[in-house]
C-alpha cells in the first residue's frame, strides 16, 4: 500500500475540565451537537487544527475558549488515547487535558457539571480519560499546589484546606495542611483583608503569589 493510499488518522483533543461544586469534585460536559452520539453528554473536545494551532495544548485550548467561552485555565497533558475502535469514523488519535477551574468561571459556560462519582455513560472513551484525570488530580494534591486552581481568591486556610479534603476524599490534619503550604510558600496574605468568623476572631484572606498561578509548585512530602 502507498502512503497516499494509507487510511487516515482523526486527531483530536480531548480536556477533563474538573471543578468542585457542593464540596465535591464535578466535571463539565458538553451535549454533542453532532454524529457520531449526537445528543449525548461528552468531553469538551475536538479536531486540531494544523493550520491554526501550535501543538496540541493550543488545540485544547482553543476547544475551552469556543466551545465552553473559557479562557486558558490551568491546563496539563493528561495522556494520549489512540486505536482503530475508539471512535466509530476510524482510527483515531486524542490527546487528552485536565484543566482545573474555581466554579464560579462556570456560571456563564453552556456545561453541565455531574459528579465524578456519578458519572452517565460517556461515549468513546471519554470515561477513561476522566478516571485517569482524578486519578493524577488526586494524586498530585498530595504534594503539590494544584487544588489551588479549583479555589477563587481571596479564601481563608481553613477554605483551601476543604478544597484539598474534596479533592482526596479524606480529612486532612490543620497542622500538617498549614506547614505544608509554608513550604511551598504559594501564599500571600491579602492586606488589610479578613472574613469575619462570628464568634470566632476573623480570618486572614489569602491569595496565590503571582509566580504560582500558572504553575506546579512541588514538594517532597505529602500533607
Amino acid at each position: 500500500m502507498t502512503e497516499s493510499a494509507l487510511p487516515t488518522v482523526i486527531c483530536t483533543v480531548d480536556v477533563v475540565l474538573l471543578t468542585l461544586q457542593q464540596g465535591a469534585l464535578q466535571v463539565a460536559l458538553l451535549r454533542r451537537e453532532r454524529a457520531p452520539f449526537a445528543g449525548a453528554l461528552a468531553l469538551p473536545g475536538g479536531y486540531i487544527h494544523a493550520q491554526e494551532d501550535a501543538d496540541a495544548q493550543a488545540s485544547a485550548a482553543r476547544v475551552l475558549r469556543d466551545k465552553a467561552g473559557l479562557q486558558s485555565p490551568y491546563l496539563e497533558q493528561l495522556a494520549t488515547f489512540s486505536g482503530p475502535v475508539r471512535d466509530p469514523r476510524g482510527w483515531s488519535l486524542a490527546v487528552a487535558y485536565c484543566a482545573l477551574v474555581p466554579p464560579e468561571v462556570l456560571a456563564q459556560a453552556p456545561l453541565t457539571l455531574v459528579p465524578v462519582a456519578e458519572l452517565p455513560a460517556l461515549p468513546f472513551d471519554h470515561r477513561a480519560m476522566v478516571d485517569a484525570a482524578v486519578a493524577r488530580v488526586r494524586s498530585k494534591s498530595q504534594y503539590s499546589s494544584m487544588p489551588v486552581h479549583l479555589c477563587a481568591e481571596p479564601f481563608t486556610l481553613p477554605q483551601l484546606q476543604a478544597v484539598y479534603e474534596a479533592v482526596l476524599g479524606e480529612p486532612v490534619n490543620k497542622v500538617s495542611f498549614r506547614r505544608k503550604m509554608d513550604e511551598l510558600a504559594m501564599l500571600e496574605p491579602v492586606p488589610g483583608a479578613l472574613q469575619g468568623g462570628g464568634a470566632h476572631r476573623p480570618a486572614q484572606l489569602y491569595r496565590v503569589r503571582p509566580a504560582y498561578r500558572r504553575n506546579l509548585s512541588l514538594s517532597a512530602r505529602g500533607l
